[in-house]
């Protein structure tokens, strides 16, 4: 059942005090990928143990095969259930009019990143499509995040080694945050600082220091969010959020506990066809991981109803 524009507004008023809360209060918003139901029970029940904010967040292909509308009802219902506060992102949305939708369902939070379908698009091309979101989300008030390039890797899991020669070139800096959030007029700018989206066979290394040099550049109204917060050692994640991070994106590792326990749990079970009774260990692992990180990001305790 769709949401009246005076709940949508609400809503998206509730999550921009989270966003001010988390920067003032340095810690950072888990924001979960989810493709199943089973995942955002996971992330729910966690949110409920540990009195933490969430957001639940679905990509281009994840919302297709969801649907827009369907997700908003379903995150709403569990809302309600299980008294938390949890918002939804549509992430890395490649095109203006998807936003536009997702806006128009009620999404608090939406990421505009022309660069995701094109690589090669060019500055004129984002800004000038980050500008038309970002004008549309006045409507709703829906929170508008951004950056000015194409942002490395994707949720699987590699064999190869990150090659930090490579990924250095496509840092952010701080004068092109700065001009770019100035320019867009976004919420949150999604900052390259060594994180990349996937599961490395090497820990991921955050520059913390430039991250502090981009925090310094950048309005204290326009907030910064990492993306690529997959297989990174906890201790960064502690560091960002006290630099002033409100939002890191999960999504790899999630898949990886799911997959994983689930295709365990099916070889130790091969008579089992009644898949539902088998889930319980696979929330079990979803669970941990995404404990582990409220954990690190420091938003345990933090909710507001």
């Amino acid at each position: 059942m769709g949401l009246t524009i005076s709940q949508i507004r609400e809503n998206t008023t509730k999550a921009r005090q989270l966003m001010q809360r988390s920067q003032s209060q340095h810690f950072a918003v888990g924001a979960f990928n989810i493709d199943n139901q089973e995942t955002l029970i996971a992330i729910a029940s966690v949110a409920q143990k540990l009195n933490s904010p969430v957001m639940v967040e679905v990509s281009k292909n994840e919302a297709k095969t969801m649907g827009l509308e369907n997700i908003r009802d379903l995150v709403d219902n569990y809302k309600k259930e299980y008294g938390i506060e949890m918002y939804i992102n549509l992430d890395h949305s490649p095109t203006v009019e998807d936003c536009k939708r997702a806006i128009d369902v009620g999404y608090e939070f939406i990421h505009i990143d022309i660069s995701q379908a094109n690589h090669n698009a060019s500055d004129e091309e984002i800004i000038k499509s980050t500008k038309e979101v970002v004008e549309y989300a006045k409507f709703t008030g829906a929170i508008v995040e951004s950056e000015p390039h194409y942002f490395g890797g994707s949720s699987d899991v590699f064999s190869e080694n990150i090659n930090y020669d490579e990924i250095k070139k496509t840092f952010s800096t701080p004068e092109a945050a700065k001009a770019f959030a100035e320019v867009t007029g976004i919420d949150t700018f999604a900052a390259a600082i060594g994180n990349l989206h996937g599961k490395y066979p090497v820990p991921k290394q955050l520059d913390l220091e430039l991250l502090q040099r981009i925090r310094d550049a950048l309005s204290s109204n326009v907030r910064i969010s990492l993306h690529g917060g997959s297989d990174t050692p906890l201790h960064f994640f502690e560091g960002a959020a006290k630099i002033g991070v409100s939002k890191i994106n999960v999504n790899t590792d999630l898949r990886y506990a799911f997959r994983t326990t689930l295709d365990r749990v099916l070889a130790e079970n091969p008579n089992e066809y009644a898949v539902v009774k088998l889930m319980p260990q696979v929330y079990e692992a979803v669970q941990a991981v995404v404990e582990e990180k409220i954990n690190a990001f420091g938003s345990a305790g933090k909710t507001v109803i």
